[in-house]
């Protein structure tokens, strides 16, 4: 398998030429970095050309590396059902340059575009309707970007004076942060709330 995966990439870097950076065979899986401008081309040319048929979008999502000055990974994961080989294709980016989106080419990346705009805010040009995907409408940020607070920005609930869904600043309240770590075994040394009944049916009489 390593082998047709060598050759396969050996005929792309060839056809393509400087729109391929480079290639390598780990794991079992052929990985080809592409050219940012290029990756539509690419994705075009490998669903068309007789040794490719990759006409089947496994996967489009992001990696955030923010020590980079192209801090983004755009990993983009193809099937050849002719073929029955798998290729991995990554492109890097930043916050504003947008990528070329590859919907017009392979259609199921729709959603899988407007996911990565979501959770990194990587923008996709040519994208028929990008917009957030999993996160509410007004959501500050984009929560897989690893300089997100794990907290967020805002918490939500319903308010039942107002009768509609609230937003407010994330609040911690201190007195759920205070961990036991004791035996689990041995149990803790104050009652929790709930177990007032329970600790005193197991006092000694």
């Amino acid at each position: 398998m390593d082998e047709t995966l060598k050759e396969l990439g050996d005929y792309i870097a060839a056809s393509r030429g400087e729109a391929i950076l480079g290639y390598e065979v780990a794991y079992g899986e052929l990985n080809v970095r592409v050219a940012h401008d290029a990756i539509a081309d690419v994705v075009a040319w490998l669903a068309k050309d007789p040794k490719g048929g990759f006409v089947s979008l496994v996967d489009v999502c992001g990696a955030d590396y923010p020590e980079r000055e192209k801090r983004f990974d755009v990993v983009y994961h193809l099937l050849s059902p002719a073929r029955n080989l798998r290729i991995r294709l990554t492109i890097q980016t930043d916050d504003v340059t947008p990528v070329p989106s590859i919907t017009p080419i392979l259609p199921g990346a729709n959603w899988f575009e407007r996911e990565a705009y979501d959770l990194y805010g990587i923008l996709f040009v040519g994208h028929p309707d990008l917009r957030r995907l999993l996160t509410d409408y007004g959501f500050e940020g984009h929560p897989l970007r690893k300089d997100f607070p794990v907290t967020g920005y805002v918490e939500v609930r319903y308010d039942d004076e107002q009768k509609r869904v609230v937003y407010e600043p994330v609040r911690l309240n201190q007195e759920f942060r205070d961990f036991d770590f004791l035996s689990p075994w041995e149990g803790t040394d104050y009652v929790l709330p709930g177990d007032e009944k329970a600790k005193a049916e197991t006092k000694p009489s």
